[in-house]
């Protein structure tokens, strides 16, 4: 079960300029055939979604295609996908129709590890509602979100649980299906942010105990669309600000306005693409994908100890958290030199990296580290090579070098 980089590599067109990316974690290049189902459907004649016509109908199989194929991706029902811009506004949408139904008294449990997107949604829904909100803090040495504190957080009155699949600043994999085995003990409702685990671990929505879970296409090799998905049955009764035309049944009520035709297309073909990552080819799409992810998860471990290995035998260098199950994401600091500024040098070598929190604000602010530049994050992703992090580790060293030099900046 093994991938074939160059392979794999030769199917992202960007890659080609030269750059080395690390910050797939903000969203990874785009594969080739993506691009070209995008251009399929916008060079095909396409009209708004009818039965009348062809052109119409095709609109149709682009939605229900991209459905079905984000279905496969994490083991939901294409009846349940709901399709929208962004995680963070579909988060905001599902947080505003759920606390709704909201009283005083009511409380809900969000996590310090996660990324902003899953908890200011919940953190005003129950503002708004009058609700208690409730804290699960991560452990700052090792970075865990332990299990164990879900028993004291959760009560009769809890109505959700939010949590991360996987840290986006350091890594971490909660064990989600204990903690949604709480919760839902507790009767409470669980939403997964899947955005940072999806693209890097076989995803199966039941065995996460995930009555709602959320991705981001553009983090898996894909366009700039986002779906929230759940079973059809738990999206029945809940009733969304809509148009008075527009389609009162599930998922479409959901979704405001005209979709994106051709992104749809993308949706589809990033997912195919996964599927294609290992393999011989046979199989359902939803085997071929946990075939794959499996793979991918394999190869980005060992890309990840290596940099690990090589992050933490340079004692100017500090890196956060230890988790024992990570996602090949890792944060670190550099002595002598502000995380912006590490960005900009590694950035001027051609190595793309994130610098500041990365939306992760409740991670810094507790860490007390977001007043003084938040971190710098390397993202593996499964088109990077071990070549490529000898580099990054190469141009750290050249950075350490000069750190004497170097005047941090002001705590912004």
């Amino acid at each position: 079960m093994s991938l074939d980089i160059a392979r794999i590599r030769a199917a992202y067109p960007a890659l080609a300029e030269g750059f080395t990316h690390f910050d797939g974690a903000g969203g990874t290049q785009t594969a080739a055939t993506v691009a070209e189902a995008v251009t399929a459907a916008m060079t095909t004649p396409i009209a708004n979604r009818t039965e009348a016509n062809e052109p119409g109908r095709r609109s149709l199989h682009l939605l229900a295609e991209a459905r079905a194929a984000v279905a496969d991706l994490v083991g939901g029902d294409p009846d349940g996908v709901v399709l929208g811009p962004s995680a963070t506004a579909l988060t905001y949408q599902l947080a505003g129709v759920l606390g709704a139904a909201w009283r005083p008294g009511d409380e809900v449990v969000v996590s310090r590890l996660d990324h902003d997107a899953n908890v200011r949604p919940w953190v005003q829904a129950a503002q708004a509602a009058g609700a208690t909100v409730r804290w699960a803090e991560f452990d700052r040495v090792t970075g865990e979100l332990p299990v164990d504190q879900y028993a004291e957080l959760l009560g009769e009155r809890t109505r959700l649980v939010a949590v991360t699949g996987a840290s986006n600043a350091i890594g971490t994999v909660p064990d989600v299906a204990a903690i949604a085995r709480a919760a839902h003990a507790a009767g409470a409702l669980v939403c997964v942010d899947g955005v940072h685990a999806v693209p890097h671990l076989p995803t199966d929505m039941a065995a996460l105990g995930a009555d709602f879970l959320v991705t981001s296409a553009y983090k898996w090799s894909g366009p700039h669309l986002a779906a929230m998905v759940a079973d059809p049955a738990r999206w029945e009764p809940l009733r969304p600000a809509k148009l008075m035309p527009a389609p009162d049944t599930v998922p479409q009520r959901f979704e405001a306005g005209t979709p994106s035709f051709p992104m749809l297309a993308g949706i589809r073909a990033a997912v195919d693409h996964l599927a294609g990552l290992a393999g011989d080819g046979t199989g359902s799409r939803r085997s071929r994908l946990l075939h794959s992810l499996a793979a991918a998860q394999a190869y980005g471990a060992e890309l990840l100890d290596r940099l690990l290995t090589g992050l933490t035998a340079r004692p100017q260098v500090t890196v956060f958290g230890a988790p024992q199950r990570r996602c090949p994401t890792v944060s670190f600091r550099v002595d002598g030199w502000h995380p912006a500024d590490v960005a900009t040098a590694l950035g001027e070598r051609g190595i793309c990296v994130s610098s500041g929190d990365y939306y992760a604000y409740e991670y810094f602010a507790t860490m007390g580290l977001r007043e003084t530049g938040g971190g710098v994050r390397a993202s593996i992703y499964h088109y990077n090579t071990a070549e490529e992090v000898d580099a990054l580790l190469d141009a750290v060293d050249r950075l350490i070098d000069a750190g004497t030099g170097v005047v941090p900046r002001s705590p912004r």
